[in-house]
């Protein structure tokens, strides 16, 4: 099976990781040593974010 290549950002993975508090486990172990859960909801803040922005354009 091919991996796919991600559609979020490296700044913005960075940035959400900072947010949530498991930024220093990517710095030590790489995106691959994040637990399944830290990786979940990061892609829910992502999708909150881009509903916010959408949102945000409509006005």
């Amino acid at each position: 099976m091919a991996r796919r290549r991600g559609m979020m950002s490296d700044q913005l993975k960075e940035e959400i990781a900072k947010e949530l508090g498991f930024y220093d486990t990517v710095q030590r172990e790489g995106w691959g040593g994040i637990r399944s859960r830290d990786a979940g909801n990061m892609v829910k803040r992502a999708i909150e974010r881009a509903e916010a922005s959408m949102e945000q354009d409509k006005s």
